[in-house]
C-alpha cells in the first residue's frame, strides 16, 4: 500500500550534489538531503578552515555536524526504485519486434501468440491467458508475425495436421474434405521425423561448408601466390631492363668513342699534311717573289751568278703525291646502326609475344561452367514458392513447391506482396552465387519460367508485372511455343523444349541459362548480363480455360 501511494517527481529525492538518486541518505541541521559520500566528501575539502558549509543553501556550521542517516528517505528512495525497475520492465516493441495486439497507444512488445484468439500478447495482457479457466485450452507459441499461416485458408482453422500424400500442412476438417484416404499424422509426429531429415541435410551442409572453407583458402592462399608472384616478376623485368639499357647505353658510348677517335686520327694527320702544305706554298712565294726581281736586274755578272743558286737550291722539294677524299662520310655506320635497330625491334616484338603468352598462361584455377546433369545438382537450391505471392486463381500444395492452375477461386489474404491480376508467384528464397533449380510441368497452357528482382509490380496487368516484359524479369516462354522475352523483347528459340525444364544462375558472373533436361542436357537459352538485385524464381502461367488443373512443380533431384 506504501507502494501505491508515491506519486511524486523523482527529481525530488536526488542528490543536489551528484544529482543521482540519494543513495544513503543523510540530512544536515539546515533540513538539506544528500547522499552521505558526497556531502562528507565536501566537508572533507573544508577541514583546513574549520568552517563547514551546505553545499545548497551556504549555511555554515562550526564545529561539523555529525551526520545520521535518514531511514524514512531510505524507505522511500527504495520503493522509487522498484517503481523505477518495474518502468523499464515495461518493454516497447522495436522495429522487427512482434507487437501486443491488445495495447492501445505505443505498443508494448508482444512475448506469446495464442494459435486461438489468432493474437499476440505482452506480460500484462497475456495474465487472463494463464489466470482464467476460460482460457485453458488454448494454445500459446512464441511470439508470431506470420500467425495467419498456421490458420488454413479453406475452413479458417488452425494446422496441425500433416498430409504425407500431399506433403502439406492442413487442419482437422482437411482431413474430411479433399484429403480423404490420405496418410495424414499429427504435425508434432511428423517434425519428429523430419528432424532426422534435417539432421542429415545439416551434415551434408557442414560438409558442403567444410569443403567451401577449403577451397576459400585455396583460392586465398592462390591469390597471395598470384600477387607474390607477379609483384616479383614485376621487379625482376625492372632489373633485366635496366641492365639492358645500360647494356645498350655502354654500347652507344663506344661506337661514339670509336667514330671520335677515328675523326681524332684522320684529323692529326690532316693537320701536319696543312701545315707542310702551307709552309712550302710560302717558300715557293718567296723563290717567285726573287725570281721576278731577278728578271729585272741590269747586272749581268749579278743575273748570271744569282740565277745560278736560284735553280741549285729551288731542286725537287715538293711534298710526295697525295689523294684527298673528298666524300668523307659515316654513313656506312648510320646504316649499321639502323639495321641493329631493326634487328632489335624485331627480335623484341617476338620476343615479347613470348612474354604476352607466358603471362596470359599464369591463371587460377576457377570451377568451369557445369556440362553435365550431375555437375549442375552440386548448385542444387531447394525453392519453396512464397504464399503471399502467389495469384488468387494459383494454388499451392506439396509444402509450397507445386502451383496448381485453374479451378476455383482461392480465399487468400489481401497482401501487398501479392500479384491481384496477373497469375503469378514467386519463390520465398532469394537466389545467390550459383544455384540450380528444375522444373516440370503438365497441361496446356501458357507457361512461363522466370527470374525476377523483388521490385517486379504485383498489382494490375501491365507490362511492369508480367514476367519477362519489363527490365525486372527474365522469362523463357515454355508453352504453346518457345521464346525468350526480357524487358518486352522476344527472341524466339528453334529448340525443342521438355517437361522438364533446368534453371541455372551465377549470379556474381551474371549468368542465366535455361535447359532441356532428358537423358542429356540440352541448351536452349543463355543471358549473360550484370545482375544488381537478388532474384527470385517464379511462374507466370495463362490460358487458364484450356488449362484447368494444370500443375507446375519445383522438382527435388533424382
Amino acid at each position: 500500500m506504501a507502494e501505491a501511494s508515491i506519486s511524486v517527481d523523482q527529481d525530488q529525492f536526488s542528490c543536489p550534489v551528484c544529482l543521482n538518486l540519494l543513495k544513503d541518505p543523510v540530512t544536515t541541521p539546515c533540513g538539506h538531503s544528500f547522499c552521505m559520500v558526497c556531502i562528507n566528501g565536501c566537508w572533507d575539502l573544508e577541514d583546513q578552515r574549520r568552517v563547514y558549509r551546505c553545499p545548497q543553501c551556504r549555511e555554515t556550521f562550526t564545529p561539523r555536524p555529525v551526520l545520521r542517516r535518514n531511514n524514512m528517505l531510505v524507505e522511500v528512495v527504495e520503493i522509487l526504485k522498484k517503481t523505477e525497475l518495474q518502468a523499464a520492465s515495461l518493454c516497447y516493441a522495436g522495429p522487427g519486434d512482434v507487437e501486443c495486439d491488445s495495447c492501445t497507444g505505443r505498443k508494448r512488445k508482444a512475448i506469446k501468440s495464442c494459435l486461438v484468439c489468432l493474437t499476440s500478447y505482452c506480460e500484462t495482457h497475456l495474465n487472463p491467458h494463464y489466470q482464467s479457466p476460460a482460457f485453458k485450452k488454448h494454445k500459446l507459441v512464441e511470439a508470431s508475425k506470420q500467425l495467419q499461416e498456421k490458420i488454413c485458408p479453406q475452413h479458417d482453422k488452425l494446422i496441425e495436421i500433416y498430409c504425407r500424400t500431399d506433403h502439406s500442412c492442413i487442419c482437422y476438417l482437411c482431413t474430411m474434405d479433399e484429403h480423404i484416404g490420405h496418410v495424414i499424422v499429427a504435425a508434432v509426429a511428423e517434425r519428429k521425423d523430419k528432424q532426422n531429415q534435417l539432421k542429415e541435410m545439416q551434415k551434408k551442409f557442414q560438409q558442403r561448408l567444410q569443403e567451401k572453407e577449403k577451397k576459400l583458402q585455396e583460392v586465398k592462399q592462390a591469390v597471395k601466390t598470384l600477387k607474390s608472384s607477379a609483384q616479383a616478376a614485376v621487379e625482376d623485368s625492372e632489373r633485366i631492363f635496366t641492365e639492358l639499357i645500360r647494356s645498350i647505353e655502354k654500347k652507344r658510348s663506344e661506337v661514339t668513342e670509336l667514330i671520335r677517335a677515328q675523326e681524332e686520327a684522320e684529323l692529326s694527320g690532316a693537320e701536319e699534311l696543312l701545315e707542310q702544305l702551307e709552309q712550302e706554298i710560302a717558300d715557293l712565294k718567296r723563290r717567285d717573289t726573287e725570281l721576278e726581281q731577278l728578271s729585272h736586274t741590269e747586272d749581268h755578272i749579278h743575273f748570271l751568278q744569282s740565277l745560278q743558286s736560284l735553280c741549285v737550291s729551288s731542286g725537287s722539294e715538293d711534298s710526295p703525291s697525295l689523294t684527298v677524299h673528298q666524300h668523307l662520310s659515316f654513313d656506312g655506320v648510320r646504316k649499321s646502326l639502323s639495321d641493329l635497330k631493326e634487328r632489335l625491334e624485331e627480335f623484341c616484338k617476338q620476343e615479347f609475344s613470348k612474354i604476352s603468352t607466358h603471362v596470359e598462361a599464369v591463371q587460377m584455377i576457377l570451377p568451369s561452367e557445369p556440362k553435365t546433369r550431375e555437375e549442375f545438382l552440386q548448385y542444387f537450391c531447394r525453392l519453396t514458392l512464397d504464399p503471399n505471392t502467389v495469384n488468387k486463381h494459383l494454388s499451392l500444395s506439396e509444402e509450397n513447391r507445386v502451383v496448381i492452375y485453374g479451378g476455383k477461386v482461392q480465399r487468400y489474404s489481401d497482401h501487398q506482396e501479392r500479384f491481384d491480376r496477373c497469375n503469378q508467384v514467386l519463390s520465398k528464397e532469394s537466389v545467390s552465387g550459383r544455384c540450380y533449380w528444375e522444373v516440370e510441368w503438365s497441361s496446356e497452357g501458357w507457361l512461363y519460367i522466370s527470374v525476377s528482382y523483388n521490385g517486379i509490380g504485383r498489382k494490375g496487368r501491365g507490362c511492369n508485372c508480367k514476367s519477362g516484359h519489363n527490365s525486372q524479369s527474365w522469362s523463357l516462354q515454355c508453352s504453346p511455343s518457345l521464346s525468350f522475352y526480357h524487358n518486352n523483347i522476344q527472341t524466339e528459340l528453334s529448340a525443342s523444349s521438355s517437361s522438364r525444364i533446368g534453371v541455372y544462375v551465377d549470379h556474381s558472373a551474371g549468368t542465366l541459362s535455361f535447359y532441356s533436361v532428358s537423358d542429356t542436357m540440352t541448351l536452349l537459352h543463355t543471358v549473360h548480363t550484370t545482375f544488381s538485385q537478388p532474384l527470385y524464381a517464379g511462374f507466370w502461367v495463362d490460358g487458364l480455360l484450356s488449362a484447368v488443373g494444370g500443375t507446375v512443380r519445383l522438382c527435388d533431384p533424382k
